[in-house]
């Protein structure tokens, strides 16, 4: 969302600027290029206001958050409603240019409502990408600690804010740590892979972290082992199913069963047999291994492997909606 933001804010930043670049060549005394500019601003509200409309139905169909800037079917949506404003603008300016004071008083008009869009924008992209971001719980998996359509903050600046471009981040409060609950892009780097039934390139997941950097896990009927420890104190992880899916018969080396988890082949090798039977793997330097509190209802790194640092968005930090359920998570 903040990339759609940062794109809004720019767009209507270059309309005041180059407003004031015609109005001091006084090109927009002209009926003609008035009228364009008018309508110009017209078909950017339009853009802007049928690409958050386009965005809000969507996240109701499908409410997976993608973190690509917009998709075509939004962008054609928008592109539409653009032009449908640039003619109305249009039409409606027809009768103003030949009074100058009413042109002049509906020119700046114009550019303050995109300057406010414009500062506003921007703040607003800057806050998400730095510092908060608002999240929407789309699936069953994290079940009991977050339900489906829970409204979340996530703290972005808790593992450092990050440098814009790069996979860096500077000033951390702290570190990743096991069992946080952090959200992320999916890490993956093919647009047309799929995982777990459905391409999920993009788009962004909520998991809790078991294994660290260097950590060896594994799963035996269903139990957590960290470093050939159980984890026993796991009261956020619930189990839906009665029973537990035996380990898979084609077993390969341990070096072999890495390589495939590392290289996100894990769940197309093993499928569900890997769901309560699985590893040990080590988790590479730079890269988490993350589940689902339900964890018989998860596509969690045990079938598309680790997830690398720089692809950590932040630490889910506060429940805000419904009511009913604001709150610290567990």
């Amino acid at each position: 969302m903040e990339e759609r933001l940062f794109f809004i804010g720019i767009i209507a930043g270059a309309y005041v600027w180059l407003t004031s670049v015609l109005k001091e060549k006084k090109t927009l005394e002209k009926p003609a290029w008035f009228r364009v500019w008018h309508g110009l601003f017209t078909g950017g509200v339009a853009f802007i206001a049928m690409m958050m409309l386009a965005i809000s139905l969507e996240s109701r169909w499908n409410p997976t958050h993608y973190d690509g800037s917009f998709t075509l079917r939004q962008f054609i949506w928008s592109l539409l409603a653009a032009a449908g404003g640039f003619v109305w603008g249009i039409f409606k300016s027809k009768g103003t240019q030949a009074e100058a004071a009413k042109a002049d008083e509906s020119l700046k008009n114009d550019v303050e409502w995109s300057e406010t869009i414009s500062s506003a924008a921007l703040l607003a992209a800057v806050m998400m990408f730095f510092f908060v971001q608002a999240f929407k719980i789309p699936s069953g998996s994290m079940r009991m600690t977050f339900l489906e359509g829970d409204h979340l903050f996530v703290n972005k600046f808790i593992y450092g804010f990050r440098i814009p471009l790069t996979p860096k981040r500077v000033l951390p409060f702290r570190k990743v740590e096991r069992t946080d609950v952090v959200v992320f892009r999916f890490p993956s780097v093919n647009p047309a892979e799929l995982h777990c039934g459905d391409v999920q390139y993009g788009k962004d997941f909520i998991k809790r972290v078991i294994g660290l950097p260097g950590d060896t896990v594994s799963v035996n009927d269903g139990i957590v082992y960290v470093n050939n420890k159980p984890m026993t104190n796991e009261s956020y992880a619930s189990y839906v199913d009665p029973g537990r899916i035996p380990a898979p018969r084609n077993v390969v080396s341990s070096a072999t069963y890495q390589q495939i988890w590392e290289e996100r082949n894990l769940g197309r090798f093993y499928g569900e047999s890997i769901r309560d039977n699985f590893g040990p793997v080590q988790v590479p330097a730079d890269n988490y291994m993350v589940m689902g509190d339900n964890r018989d209802r998860s596509c969690d790194s045990r079938y598309w492997g680790p997830v690398p640092d720089y692809m950590v968005k932040g630490k889910a930090w506060f429940t805000y909606w419904p009511p009913s359920r604001m709150g610290f998570p567990h």
